[in-house]
């Protein structure tokens, strides 16, 4: 089993701890990671785009000029797409880009992910995190304390908004729920934060 320092605020080392085999020593899989990763990645498009059809823009009630006679092609409406000013062909409407990846296969993803986390040293494991006041210089402390660089996930057990308030201001910081974090966020993030607490919640969920 994987053993991990566990931190104070202070950065100094309370003790190890022995990490779940089945969570942070998984074999890596890049389809498996892909497939999660495109999937959330398509679940945060917006699919609110839109354009107008030629019985969608304004006017173009009558024809522009009589049907026959001109020497000019006929023509049903000033509307159309060849037009300026025309509707547009074929053009994107509001759709949800949505699809499912079967629950196993997330699960897998996150143990990988997490997994790889652990084998680059990226995961810092701290007994707790508790501030006194919402003070972003606390925050910033701690986490040169345990010497957290690059872009930051700080991983809770409980919500805490004195931790979520001071940290709020630092541009490289998020922090998470441990049930509130993705795939692709764990892999976004340079370096993972994670309490005692959160540990211990995740191994139950994902063991």
């Amino acid at each position: 089993m994987p053993k991990l320092a566990m931190l104070n605020q202070q950065g100094e080392s309370v003790k190890d701890i022995q990490l779940n085999d089945d969570v942070f020593n998984v074999e890596a899989n890049n389809q498996v990671i892909y497939d999660v990763v495109k999937q959330q990645r398509a679940a945060m498009r917006q699919g609110t785009v839109l354009t107008k059809n030629r019985s969608a823009v304004r006017g173009g009630g009558r024809k522009p000029y009589r049907q026959k006679g001109t020497g000019h092609a006929r023509q049903g409406t000033i509307r159309a797409p060849h037009y300026v000013g025309g509707g547009v062909v074929f053009g994107p409407s509001p759709r949800n880009y949505q699809y499912k990846v079967n629950k196993k296969v997330r699960r897998l993803a996150m143990r990988i992910a997490l997994s790889e986390k652990l084998r680059e040293n990226n995961l810092i494991l701290v007994d707790k995190i508790a501030l006194e006041e919402r003070k972003t210089k606390e925050m910033v402390n701690i986490l040169e304390n345990i010497k957290a660089e690059g872009k930051i996930m700080v991983v809770m057990g409980d919500v805490d908004e004195v931790v979520t308030i001071a940290a709020r201001n630092i541009s490289n910081v998020v922090v998470e729920l441990y049930n509130h974090i993705s795939v692709y966020d764990v892999l976004n993030a340079n370096q993972i934060v994670m309490t005692q607490d959160a540990l211990e919640k995740i191994e139950e969920a994902l063991k």
